[in-house]
């Protein structure tokens, strides 16, 4: 989202939910770019925000990727991958359908495999059929625009630019990033938190979680394993001091570089930033519920998926939260959902203890 976009409710389309454009890099970064004294650092991030805007507005009207059959196989998925070949509209060609060899084309290939990854992923730790419970197909447009520092979830497909080369590196290359994006779609099916202040904040963090989830399954690695980063391996070479767009473990900490900035991130609520940039701060106050799961999966220890994430999943499928949830009210869901599924154990103990170390108050 760009600093300007004025706050908005999603709309029904095709019988679902479509949810503003939700992109992995934050606007604070693109902006910084923007206004970046190397010309070619300036001009790929102007070229990235000018692009997303016009894709906010166009988008309503746009034809939307071919889904496939309408009836896939339960509980199997159904991928297909197109090349925008380096122009704006989508989806682009078709290039490799479900079951085809891989092609000659590692970015495509990569984004089957991350489609396939989260489809996994959902589907084994927690019984979900693809992103809307019911075997929706899973699209991807890879090599979007040029130079397009960005992948972004539009209500029906992936798409994925290639970066720039300097300050980003192809955006498929990352596991979570695409997790990230599909668990928009997840949430825009289940909870469909509204994309402003803290609702927007929560939709962003529970999509930083289940990305961390994804890479956290795929990798089998336990929660003391992880790194809790979010977007590692996609800066570029540009990028001196940075390890990743975000940290669940230590908000604020991802970066501190003179290309990109400050990683503005707050790890508890006394650092709590109010703007009205960001769809007021989305991706910024996002740190604060990441952290307090990184703090929850990690004093449960095991696969953070397990526990903390089927906590983090039942609430987030539970039909029991507003549209415009704050924290607390997040909060005091997962102490319900805990208690539900564990009863007053060290789960719930958890729970509370995370939320309460990061200044939120659950009931």
């Amino acid at each position: 989202m760009t600093p300007h976009t004025s706050p908005r409710r999603p709309r029904p389309v095709h019988g679902g939910i479509v949810p503003v454009h939700c992109a992995i890099v934050p606007p604070h970064i693109l902006k910084r770019l923007a206004e970046s004294d190397n010309p070619a650092f300036a001009a790929a991030a102007a070229r990235t925000i000018a692009v997303d805007q016009e894709l906010r507005t166009a988008r309503a009207a746009a034809p939307g990727a071919e889904a496939g059959p309408d009836s896939p196989a339960p509980g199997k998925p159904h991928r297909t991958v197109y090349d925008a070949r380096h122009g704006t509209e989508l989806p682009g060609v078709r290039v490799r359908e479900e079951g085809g060899a891989a092609i000659d084309d590692n970015t495509a290939n990569r984004a089957y495999a991350g489609l396939g990854a989260t489809f996994d992923f959902f589907l084994k730790a927690y019984g979900r059929d693809s992103i809307d419970g019911a075997g929706m197909p899973l699209l991807a447009s890879v090599h979007f625009d040029e130079k397009y520092d960005n992948a972004f979830w539009n209500g029906e497909q992936m798409v994925f630019g290639d970066g720039d080369g300097e300050l980003f590196l192809d955006f498929t290359l990352p596991v979570d990033v695409i997790g990230h994006e599909l668990a928009h779609g997840v949430t825009q099916h289940t909870a469909n938190l509204a994309y402003f202040g803290q609702s927007g904040a929560l939709n962003e963090s529970v999509s930083d979680v289940f990305g961390s989830l994804v890479k956290q399954y795929a990798l089998g690695q336990t929660a003391d394993q992880a790194d809790w980063l979010i977007g590692a391996g996609l800066l570029g070479p540009a990028v001196d001091r940075a390890v990743a767009l975000r940290s669940m473990k230590e908000p604020g900490t991802a970066y501190d570089d003179d290309v990109l900035g400050k990683d503005p991130q707050p790890a508890t609520m006394d650092d709590y930033v109010r703007t009205s940039s960001d769809n007021g701060g989305v991706h910024i106050n996002s740190g604060i519920p990441n952290h307090a799961f990184y703090l929850l999966a990690t004093e449960l220890g095991g696969n953070a998926w397990e526990r903390a994430g089927q906590i983090w999943y039942d609430v987030l499928t539970a039909g029991t939260l507003s549209e415009e949830a704050r924290f607390t009210e997040f909060a005091t869901a997962t102490a319900t959902a805990a208690r539900a599924r564990y009863g007053d154990a060290a789960e719930l103990a958890a729970v509370l203890k995370a939320w309460s170390l990061v200044g939120v108050r659950a009931s």
